[in-house]
């Protein structure tokens, strides 16, 4: 297939700015994947398209406040930088600019001194590896000086940066969110495990991959971050359990779809895992794990509608994009959400 076959018409003004308030009031679509019949709910109506037995598997990252503004310190020149991926030993990966002012042996200093990095190396893609220093916990001073890598769709300042983490976020390494999971709030959450509703979590460290735009014009020659995740053993024995029961196993965001189908893939089976995968899902692919999917609308010709239209089909999901268009839904990270089932 090519890119342009998934490429659809967005007015600029449907791309939310803001999350919705409260978190569930955003709208939902219901799709049917073996016929593409649509429905139009709100978000807190989930509780009553789940059955009991069912499982929700959550993403639980947290998403660090990377972006971060220094001075050279050589030039007191202003240098913006984001934190990609956590190399160990206080290296991160970071993206630089301008990038000609971060060359190797370069020095930066942030907030009068309270954080300051080496330029160490310069990779093939432009990225820098970047060797910070500080004292006290490197994380505390991310909270206090980093803001939120927010995606470049989105232009209007949030005044409230834990509107950009799920209720559950929990473990620190996200450029991005997951956000399929910023819909629910924990009394949401609780309705659904008193409906017998199980859930359980994984861990996908979101990079900044997730926005890259395809290139390729044959989308099979497109080649996909790698991010880190973890599969742990209580929640691959819920899911084993679930699907023994013949109950269904729902994905909430195309991070634990791709996490899910990562391990069901390489590993063949559903066990405890941690590694990185690169899994790109686009239609032909064949589903291991994932009985459902919540996820929100997204960006044409991505890898993300790719997935999508790999799970409910292709005409199916162009023809239920269209249709969110038509109805005004909202789109991308603070927009609505689909449930395919």
């Amino acid at each position: 297939m090519n890119r342009s076959d998934f490429y659809y018409d967005l007015p600029k003004e449907l791309i939310a700015q803001h999350p919705a308030e409260p978190r569930d009031h955003s709208r939902l679509m219901i799709v049917e994947r073996q016929t593409g019949k649509t429905a139009h709910k709100h978000f807190y109506d989930i509780v009553d398209e789940l059955n009991e037995g069912d499982c929700l598997i959550l993403n639980n990252t947290r998403v660090l406040p990377a972006r971060l503004f220094a001075v050279k310190e050589e030039t007191n020149a202003n240098v913006e930088f984001l934190l990609l991926n956590n190399k160990g030993d206080d290296i991160w990966e970071t993206i630089t600019g301008p990038g000609k002012r971060a060359k190797k042996g370069t020095k930066f200093t942030f907030s009068n001194g309270l954080l300051k990095c080496e330029i160490i190396d310069v990779l093939e893609n432009g990225n820098r590896l970047a060797k910070f220093s500080y004292e006290g916990n490197f994380f505390n001073i991310l909270d206090r000086i980093g803001q939120m890598p927010l995606p470049p769709y989105i232009t209007e300042k949030l005044d409230n940066g834990e509107r950009y983490q799920t209720v559950y976020s929990k473990e620190l390494g996200s450029a991005a969110a997951p956000t399929a999971g910023l819909h629910f709030t924990n009394e949401l959450l609780e309705k659904i495990k008193a409906k017998g509703v199980k859930i359980g979590y994984v861990t996908l460290h979101v990079g900044l991959g997730t926005f890259r735009p395809v290139k390729a014009d044959d989308i099979t020659e497109h080649h996909m971050h790698s991010e880190h995740y973890w599969l742990p053993k209580e929640t691959a024995e819920l899911i084993n359990e679930t699907k023994k029961n013949n109950k269904r196993v729902i994905a909430v965001g195309t991070t634990s779809c791709r996490t899910l189908e990562s391990v069901g893939t390489f590993k063949g089976k559903i066990e405890e895992s941690e590694g990185w995968t690169d899994i790109f899902i686009y239609p032909g692919y064949e589903f291991k794990c994932i009985d459902g999917l919540i996820t929100n609308f997204h960006l044409p010709e991505s890898t993300l509608i790719m997935l999508v239209s790999a799970f409910c089909g292709y005409e199916n999901t162009m023809n239920f994009y269209k249709t969110a268009v038509e109805e005004k839904y909202r789109f991308f990270s603070f927009g609505d959400a689909a449930f395919i089932r």
